[in-house]
């Protein structure tokens, strides 16, 4: 049985912009859910994307939904893969590599192997995956779903949400949230240039971040 729903509303194209200034362990620093498994790890670390997320459900050996979804994702879509569980299939290779390119998807997040990697890399997709597998999937014809919700990496993820990626990880955020959490890790981001600033300066981080104060007084008072 075959699930297609109807496409999420894409986010707006200023958010992305603000996203991708952000790096993912700046949000690690005030949130702790969101993130995905970090053993799903980036094939190409210097890229940093968002997108809106376009779900899979992809069961066993069956590629079929994944290679219908190459005719109707779109430009700045980040797909975003249910595994359901299968470690030992690949459905990402390099004929989906290239189907994808050419339809402008952001990138992907699967939770299980992909293949290609060459592939992966000569034509530089964004790909977040738990590492190569030489063993595909099939077209079968068997079963699958598109924009449903889906658990990838311990972390579920709905159609239309705001996904960031770079070389730390993946991060799921509400698109409601996104722009609050994207404006707040730019001011960190730039507190972090003023700190270093400070250090070569001659100042010491625990004196800056508090840490010196806790251990002295903590020192004091036992003593």
């Amino acid at each position: 049985m075959f699930e297609v729903n109807p496409m999420p509303a894409q986010l707006d194209p200023h958010l992305i912009e603000i996203l991708e200034k952000v790096e993912v362990a700046t949000i690690g620093h005030f949130l702790h859910s969101g993130f995905v498994d970090r053993e799903l790890r980036a094939v190409l670390p210097e890229k940093r994307v968002a997108g809106t997320a376009v779900t899979v459900r992809l069961p066993h050996a069956d590629s079929t939904i994944l290679h219908y979804l190459t005719k109707i994702v779109r430009p700045g879509d980040f797909v975003v893969v249910e595994r359901c569980g299968d470690d030992r299939h690949a459905c990402w290779g390099g004929v989906v590599t290239h189907a994808m390119k050419i339809a402008g998807i952001a990138g992907a997040a699967i939770d299980g192997p992909a293949t290609d990697f060459s592939e992966i890399r000569k034509v530089e997709m964004p790909m977040w995956c738990r590492g190569p597998s030489p063993i595909t999937t099939k077209i079968l014809g068997l079963e699958g779903a598109i924009n449903v919700p889906v658990t990838v990496g311990g972390q579920v993820v709905k159609p239309g949400d705001a996904i960031l990626a770079d070389e730390s990880g993946v991060v799921v955020l509400a698109p409601s949230y996104a722009k609050t959490a994207a404006e707040k890790a730019i001011g960190m981001q730039e507190n972090e240039i003023k700190l270093l600033e400070r250090l070569r300066n001659g100042e010491f981080l625990p004196d800056i971040s508090g840490a010196t104060k806790i251990v002295e007084d903590e020192s004091r008072r036992v003593a």
